[in-house]
């Protein structure tokens, strides 16, 4: 890898279109799952009047979906990788979102105490694994500028949560879920905004020859041109500076 300084490599992560649409998707993934662990306990409290301790408890299951439920979008996603190039990553990653959102209505309207729980379970388990698809694609972005697209996208959880929090302490918890899941099913759709040069987009274009040979032969990331910043003006000056 060439070097470039943070600042030329924050400067080009930040100016790709793909980088805020991925904030976007990992703010309406992470994001649930931070603002879930709030809400849900509140959630079995107020609406199936459960204890402190016994809806803390409950709540708790959306948090240990963690253990295999990341790795497990991040997996399937390489699989469909490995069969469809970037488009299989872009439907699996579109879709895990939509499902999200669908289920976020179901929770919120479920009757009884064992369907909210089991509803609650496959919910986090889609949530979660929205989260490893998420960064299936990160990589993909710009390859040069991993580092700083990475945490762009990883602030979006943050700022996902913040915005939802926001909702639930200043609406009605159902109507507070009802935005939740609006803006979850929207964030799905920017999957088909997500275009990466070399690879094909989720309704047009086309993988590179490269890419094709790289998922058909071996199933690996496919390989990318690389898309180098230019470095700084200081930062060429100061080099040429310590030079004489």
């Amino acid at each position: 890898m060439p070097e470039i300084s943070a600042a030329a490599s924050f400067r080009s992560g930040a100016m790709n279109l793909n980088t805020w649409l991925l904030f976007i998707q990992y703010g309406c993934c992470f994001g649930v799952e931070l603002t879930m662990n709030n809400a849900a306990a509140n959630y079995f409290v107020s609406v199936f009047g459960q204890s402190v301790e016994s809806a803390a408890a409950i709540a708790s299951i959306f948090g240990w979906m963690n253990l295999f439920a990341r790795g497990l979008g991040g997996y399937i996603s390489d699989k469909v990788n490995a069969r469809m190039g970037m488009r299989g990553r872009l439907w699996w990653q579109g879709g895990l979102l939509v499902v999200e959102g669908i289920l976020i209505f179901v929770f919120a309207n479920s009757k009884s105490l064992a369907g909210a729980i089991v509803i609650m379970i496959i919910f986090s388990t889609v949530v979660q694994a929205a989260e490893g698809s998420t960064y299936g694609i990160v990589p993909y972005v710009n390859p040069a500028v991993t580092g700083s697209i990475a945490g762009v996208v990883g602030a979006g959880g943050n700022v996902g949560a913040v915005c939802f929090g926001l909702g639930f302490r200043q609406m009605e918890t159902l109507q507070a879920f009802y935005l939740m899941g609006g803006v979850v099913l929207a964030s799905g759709i920017l999957s088909v905004f997500i275009s990466i040069k070399g690879h094909a987009s989720l309704l047009w274009g086309k993988d590179s020859e490269e890419a094709i040979a790289a998922y058909k032969k071996t199933g690996a990331p496919a390989a990318t041109t690389l898309q180098v910043p230019e470095p700084d003006a200081e930062v060429e000056d100061e080099a040429e500076e310590d030079k004489a």
